[in-house]
Parts: C-alpha cells; structure tokens; sequence
C-alpha cells in the first residue's frame, strides 16, 4: 500500500481531486502518482527533484507563476526516470523531439498520434 502524494501547494481541488487547467499536467501527475506506486522513487526523493528543478528554474529567473508548475513536475519526473535507469535522458529527448514531431504535422484539434517516422533523424526540426 502506497502513501498518499504530497499536497500540492496552492492546487485546486474539486470534489477532493486536484484540478489541472491542461491535460498534459494532469497526464504528467498521473505518470508521476503510477511510478511511485510502482516504486520508483519514494515521496522524500520526489520532494528533493522537484526543489531542485524549481530551484533551478528561480536561478534562471522564473518568476514562478502556476503555468511553470507543471513544467518543473515534469522535468522532476524526468530526472527521477533517467536517474532510476528506467529510461536514458537521450531517449526522453528522443521521445520529446518525436512528440514535436508529430504535433507540428497534427492539424488544431485532431488527437497527436506518434508514427515511427516522428523518431527518424530526418523528423528532428
């Protein structure tokens, strides 16, 4: 049985349940919440990757606005992937290019979908 996540400063809620102004953050939080249940990485190391990834958001001068949140959750989320060795930093990087790959081709408001053609090296912008 896992704990329950950290609360999240400033978050709405809804009925007890975080509300997210852009499906991707809820996507991301939900990553976050299935790779701890899995035992990734434990609520104290999660802490620790999120303030350093604000910490050094504010030292590039973020000015910390709730857009940024998610950003900084993400990019914890992805320094606990590639630290745990579950996935390499390049093949995150590899993945985020694809993913922009296929989003600039994606007509607004059609579903993004990832063809093997998004990850070739021709692909990259």
């Amino acid at each position: 049985m896992s704990s329950a996540p950290p609360a999240l400063p400033g978050q709405e809620h809804d009925a007890g349940s975080p509300v997210f102004d852009e499906p991707w953050q809820a996507k991301g939080f939900a990553l976050a919440l299935a790779l701890h249940e899995r035992g990734l990485f434990t609520w104290p190391e999660w802490a620790d990757a999120m303030a350093r990834q604000i910490a050094a958001a504010q030292a590039r001068g973020d000015v910390d606005h709730a857009g940024s949140y998610y950003r900084h959750w993400v990019a914890a989320l992805e320094s606990l992937v590639s630290a745990k060795g579950a996935s390499s930093a390049a093949e995150l990087e590899r993945c985020r290019r694809a993913w922009d790959h296929a989003a600039d081709r994606t007509p607004h408001g059609a579903p993004i979908e990832l063809t093997a053609a998004d990850f070739s090296p021709g692909s990259a912008r």
